[in-house]
């Protein structure tokens, strides 16, 4: 990849465009990139020079979605969730219960690793 420069002043800047238009990146996303810039710092200004972290950072909350539910069709499975017509506090509860289970487990395997 080669570099252009233009001069402003005494300044020379990089000559950088942007190839596509920047995509909307959800919570497991901004996870990511965060967790990128504080602990993989150079594979996060790898892919932002190269202009491929949005594209990374769409993939990873792709399959975050994919995977939480995946993973709450099987948790209800094996645990099912009680009557939330008769005890809706209960079946709240429940869900919510399986929903961290599951987000524990997206974080660990997609977005902190």
């Amino acid at each position: 990849m080669e570099l252009t420069y233009h001069r402003k002043g005494d300044y020379l800047f990089p000559n950088l465009t942007l190839t596509e238009e920047p995509q909307t990146i959800g919570k497991y996303g901004m996870l990511r990139r965060t967790y990128l810039r504080e602990h993989k710092e150079n594979l996060y200004q790898s892919l932002l020079v190269s202009g491929k972290l949005d594209n990374h950072l769409s993939e990873i909350e792709k399959a975050a979605q994919e995977r939480m539910e995946i993973l709450l069709d099987g948790l209800l499975t094996v645990y099912p969730a009680p009557d939330k017509e008769t005890d809706q506090m209960a079946w709240t509860a429940h869900m919510n219960s399986l929903t961290q289970m599951a987000e524990e487990t997206v974080l660990t395997e997609l977005v902190y690793s």
